[in-house]
C-alpha cells in the first residue's frame, strides 16, 4: 500500500510530499520547528489563561535578574537565557513562554543537524517527528528551568563533539569544548554526558587515531577555560550550587533500586507513543535490526557508545552512592535513540509513511489547542494548582496596591514562600527583587538588617503552615510591621473560579541616609546574615 501511494499519491498527499521535497532545499526543516513552536506556544497560551508561568520558569527569570557566574541554587544557564530573552521580548506570560518553545524548536534543530550526518531526504523529518511524540518538547519544555535548558545544550554538544571525533580539526575541537562547557552551566547532571563521550572515544576503534591526535586535549582545555569563571565563582563562594546536586544523595541502596526502576520505566514510558509509531511504520522489516546493527558506520557506532552511556553512568551512580534518579532528568538525551533507530535502518523508508507520521502530530497538536488546552484551563480555573498558579497576577497587584498606600513608595523587596516571591517579583508593577538568598531558601532565615531597613514585603498562603509560622517569627522581631490578610479569586475569561487567602507580612522601610544599595549588595548582605 505505501509503495502504491509513492507511486500515485492521493491529491491531499501532493502539498506534503512538495513539502518534503523542500528537506534538502534547506526550507521544509525550519517550516515544520517553527510550526511545532507557534502550535504549543498557542498551546501553552490557552491552556495557562487563568493562570501565571510555572514557578519554576519565575525562578530563572529572577536568577537572571543579577548576572553572575553562578546562583547559589542552580549553574547560571538558564538565568543567562531569561535574562538575553526579556531583554528583547516583553515581560510577559506569552513572552516566556514562547522562550520556552523556542528552546525546544532550537533543540530540535540541533538533532536535525546530527541526523544529517547520517541520512538524508525525509528520513530526516522522521526523526524530529517522533521526538514531537515524546513529552519532551512540550510538556517538560513549558517548565523552562535547569532541565529544560539541557534540551538545546545536549544535541549541540553532541554534534560538535561527532565532528571533533571525525574532523579531529582544532575548530571543531574548539567547538566541543565550549559546547560541553554550555552544558555543564547549564546542569551538573550534564557531567554524564561529558562522561559518555569519553567513554564513546575510548570505546570505538578509530580511538587511537583520536587520542592521538590534539582535538581531545583542545576540547579539554578549552572546556576548562571556559568553566573558569564558574568554577572560581563556586570556589569563592562555598560551591552552595554543588551541595545543592549532592543534596539528592541519600545513601539508601533500597531507595536507589527504586529509582533505576522508575527512572528506566519513566524513559520507556515516555517513548512509548513513538516506539508504537516506529513498529508500525518498520512492520516486518524489524527483523533486519540485528543485520542493521553490525553494519552501523562508525559515526553511528559512536553515537551508540555515548547513548549508552548517558543511560548506564547515572544508573551506576545512583546504585554505588545512593542517589535520586527521576527519568525527568535524562528526557534531554532521549534524541539519541531515536538518531540511532531512524538513521540505523539498511532499508528505505516509503514518504506514505512520513505523510502519515506528520498527519498524527499535527492532529495531536490540534487536538491539544482546540479540545485539551480550554478543559485544562477550565478545570484549572476550578480546581487550582497547588503552588497556587490562578492568583498570582491578583495577588502582586493587591500586594503592591497595599504597600504604595502604607508606604508611598514602590515595593523594592520581597520574599516568603518561593513560588509566590518569584511570581510577586514577576507581576508586580514595580518588579521588587527577591530578599532571601538562594543558599537560605530552605532554612527560613530572616533577612538581614539592610533589607528590613530598605522595606520589604512576604507573603503566603494561610494554609502554608510552614511559610506562616516562619512569617510569625519574623514579625515579633520586626519593628512597625504589619501584618494584613485579603482573599484573591481566580478567573479566566471572565468566570470566577477558586479562592484562597493569603497573609502578609509588610515592614515599611525605616529613616536612613545616603544612597540606597543596589540589588548586588543587599544579596551580598544577605548571604552574611546569621543563621
Amino acid at each position: 500500500m505505501a509503495e502504491r501511494s509513492d507511486r500515485a499519491p492521493a491529491r491531499w498527499r501532493w502539498p506534503f510530499l512538495r513539502w518534503l521535497d523542500g528537506i534538502e532545499a534547506g526550507w521544509a526543516v525550519p517550516l515544520l520547528i517553527t510550526c511545532f513552536v507557534a502550535m504549543w506556544t498557542l498551546y501553552l497560551t490557552i491552556a495557562y489563561a487563568g493562570s501565571g508561568l510555572h514557578p519554576d520558569t519565575l525562578e530563572a527569570w529572577t536568577l537572571g535578574r543579577n548576572f553572575a557566574f553562578g546562583y547559589h541554587k542552580h549553574p547560571p544557564l538558564m538565568g543567562w537565557v531569561a535574562a538575553a530573552w526579556t531583554s528583547l521580548f516583553p515581560l510577559s506570560d506569552w513572552s516566556l513562554q514562547l522562550m520556552a518553545m523556542a528552546n525546544a524548536g532550537l533543540a530540535l534543530f540541533f538533532v536535525d543537524l546530527i541526523s544529517r550526518q547520517f541520512v538524508t531526504g525525509h528520513k530526516r523529518v522522521l526523526v524530529l517527528l517522533l521526538l514531537m511524540l515524546t513529552p519532551a518538547y512540550q510538556f517538560h519544555a513549558q517548565r523552562f528551568n535547569a532541565n529544560a535548558v539541557l534540551l538545546a545544550t545536549w544535541p549541540l554538544a553532541t554534534w560538535c563533539f561527532l565532528r571533533a571525533f571525525e574532523t579531529r580539526t582544532a575548530l571543531w575541537a574548539i567547538a566541543a569544548g565550549c559546547t560541553t562547557a554550555l552544558a555543564m552551566v547549564g546542569k551538573y547532571y550534564s557531567i554524564f554526558l561529558v562522561a559518555s563521550f569519553a567513554f564513546a572515544a575510548l570505546a570505538h576503534s578509530r580511538r587511537r587515531a583520536y587520542f592521538s591526535s590534539a582535538s581531545p586535549w583542545i576540547s579539554v582545555v578549552v572546556g576548562l577555560a571556559v568553566l573558569s569563571p564558574h568554577l572560581y565563582w563556586l570556589a569563592t563562594t562555598g560551591a552552595s550550587a554543588f551541595s545543592y546536586a549532592l543534596a539528592h544523595a541519600n545513601g539508601n541502596v533500597v531507595n536507589s533500586l527504586s529509582e533505576v526502576k522508575n527512572f528506566l520505566l519513566g524513559l520507556a514510558a515516555a517513548m512509548s507513543v513513538s516506539a508504537v509509531c516506529w513498529a508500525l511504520i518498520a512492520g516486518t522489516r524489524l527483523k533486519q535490526f540485528q543485520a542493521d546493527f553490525a553494519a552501523m558506520s562508525p559515526g553511528l557506532r559512536l553515537l551508540f557508545y555515548v547513548a549508552i552511556g548517558t543511560i548506564a553512568l547515572p544508573v551506576l551512580t545512583s546504585l554505588a552512592f545512593g542517589t535520586d534518579l527521576p527519568s525527568l532528568w535524562a528526557l534531554q538525551g532521549l534524541f539519541l535513540f531515536v538518531v540511532l533507530i531512524v538513521c540505523g535502518t539498511g532499508y528505505p523508508i516509503e514518504r506514505f509513511y512520513t505523510v502519515n507520521l506528520t498527519m498524527i502530530v499535527a492532529g495531536v497538536a490540534l487536538a491539544a489547542v482546540l479540545v485539551a488546552a480550554p478543559i485544562h484551563a477550565f478545570y484549572r480555573n476550578d480546581n487550582g494548582y497547588e503552588e497556587g498558579r490562578n492568583f498570582y497576577a491578583q495577588m502582586a497587584n493587591e500586594l503592591t496596591r497595599q504597600w504604595r498606600e502604607l508606604t508611598g513608595e514602590p515595593l523594592s523587596a520581597v520574599s516568603g514562600d518561593d513560588s509566590l516571591a518569584f511570581a510577586t517579583a514577576f507581576y508586580s508593577p514595580d518588579h521588587p527583587r527577591y530578599a532571601r538568598p538562594f543558599e537560605y531558601q530552605y532554612s527560613w532565615d530572616l533577612p538581614s538588617g539592610t533589607t528590613l531597613d530598605r522595606g520589604w514585603a512576604a507573603l503566603c498562603f494561610r494554609d502554608q503552615d510552614h511559610c506562616t509560622l516562619w512569617m510569625e517569627g519574623l514579625s515579633s522581631r520586626a519593628e512597625h510591621s504589619v501584618k494584613p490578610e485579603f482573599a484573591v479569586q481566580a478567573t479566566l475569561w471572565g468566570k470566577p473560579g477558586l479562592t484562597r487567602e493569603v497573609v502578609v507580612l509588610m515592614v515599611p522601610p525605616r529613616g536612613r541616609s545616603g544612597a540606597p544599595q543596589s540589588p548586588a549588595e543587599d544579596f551580598s548582605a544577605s548571604r552574611r546574615a546569621p543563621k
